[in-house]
């Protein structure tokens, strides 16, 4: 007979192992379970605590995309100060009567300050897409662009620019990137089901179907000078930027990311893979076709204004996740302003380092994101092994 006593006790659950912590940060499947709480007590201040730890990073990063944002409008050929930035911009929002020197103030309200701000706008919204796009396509290699909608937007770029219609850019380059999603979409519909792999070999066909179509355009009218405006466009620049600039990258991140950000939960579901995320009660196939569309505007809205910036989707939402973990209800916002801090600065770089000259800023993010991305693909494989 067997006495109480001599009943084992229940062995507790082993920890998560490494390889399943990095597939989490690298955006795989395996996402770390949150601790059970104990009681609803616990769980209330885990919550509550868990918010105040997302609000205090938030506002640290916001209180740093600030002061980059007005450091970043001093530097350059002229020599402006901090106290002439905030006077020009207070002068020019009604909040200060004086303003500046009039060179100072156009070269901050005019030239600077627009760039900045369209800089920091596109930096969110490519980091946003990019974490989105590989939550949705469970792919670590996925970027804003897999859907096919850089080589749309280029193809549509390009088209105006050897037609002298430099002023229809921004609308046909997202036309362009509209076009190239939704041939993406029927051409992975007619195959069936629309799978992540079905999606992303379908956006790899129309992708390089438009680079084809885009390089023969060029070798057959492009010349002089039009040859390097298209060059610099296709390159990623943010030479062009105006108020203009601002009011669309700003505008689509503002709704279309704003949306994304509050699909975290979601999103959180895909990562355990389709059959999981049914089960806790999303409707797979429409969830991700509203997904991709509102990756895929947002993409096309911003590439319209900058080109196509290579790397930064691509590394940035791993290089964050590495820190906060792979739920997107925090990624989503830290992503959005590490990448916007990021673009900032990287661009602030491409257009003063090599004075007289101009680098276009998706150089520079592809010098800096290779061996980034490098390092953090061995890390995860040092861990897995570990």
């Amino acid at each position: 007979m067997t006495r109480p006593t001599d009943v084992p006790p229940p062995t507790a659950q082993p920890p998560l192992s490494a390889a399943a912590r990095s597939s989490a940060r690298l955006g795989g499947t395996a996402v770390e379970p949150e601790p059970t709480p104990s009681g609803t007590v616990g769980a209330a201040g885990g919550a509550r605590t868990g918010g105040l730890r997302l609000a205090g990073l938030v506002l640290a990063l916001a209180a740093v995309l600030v002061v980059t944002i007005l450091v970043s409008v001093t530097i350059g050929p002229a020599d402006i100060a901090v106290a002439d930035v905030l006077r020009s911009i207070g002068h020019h929002l009604g909040l200060a009567a004086e303003a500046p020197a009039r060179l100072t103030d156009a070269i901050v309200w005019e030239l600077r300050l627009p760039r900045v701000l369209t800089a920091a706008a596109v930096g969110a919204g490519l980091a946003v897409a990019g974490a989105v796009m590989q939550s949705l396509t469970r792919n670590p290699l996925a970027d804003p662009y897999l859907l096919g909608l850089s080589s749309g937007a280029s193809l549509g770029a390009v088209a105006v620019l050897l037609l002298g219609v430099a002023v229809a850019l921004p609308a046909a380059a997202f036309v362009g990137a509209l076009a190239a999603l939704a041939a993406t979409m029927a051409l992975a519909g007619s195959l069936g089901a629309l799978t992540p792999t079905r999606t992303v070999l379908a956006g790899l066909a129309v992708s390089q179907l438009c680079a084809a179509a885009t390089s023969f355009v060029i070798f057959w009218s492009a010349t002089g000078d039009s040859y390097r405006e298209i060059l610099g466009w296709l390159l990623g620049s943010l030479a062009g930027s105006t108020w203009a600039s601002v009011a669309i990258a700003g505008t689509a991140v503002l709704v279309l990311g704003s949306a994304l950000v509050g699909a975290g939960r979601t999103l959180d579901a895909f990562a355990f893979g389709d059959t999981a995320a049914a089960a806790l009660g999303v409707h797979v196939p429409r969830t991700r076709w509203v997904l991709l569309t509102l990756v895929a505007l947002l993409t096309g809205a911003l590439v319209s204004v900058s080109g196509s910036i290579g790397f930064l989707g691509l590394v940035l939402p791993h290089a964050v996740r590495f820190v906060v973990g792979a739920r997107h209800r925090l990624l989503l916002p830290v992503a959005a302003l590490v990448g916007a801090s990021f673009l900032v600065w990287a661009d602030t770089a491409a257009r003063t380092v090599f004075e007289p000259r101009e680098l276009p800023v998706g150089i520079l993010t592809a010098f800096l994101g290779a061996p980034v991305f490098a390092w953090l693909l061995y890390r995860s494989r040092t861990e897995a092994v570990a």
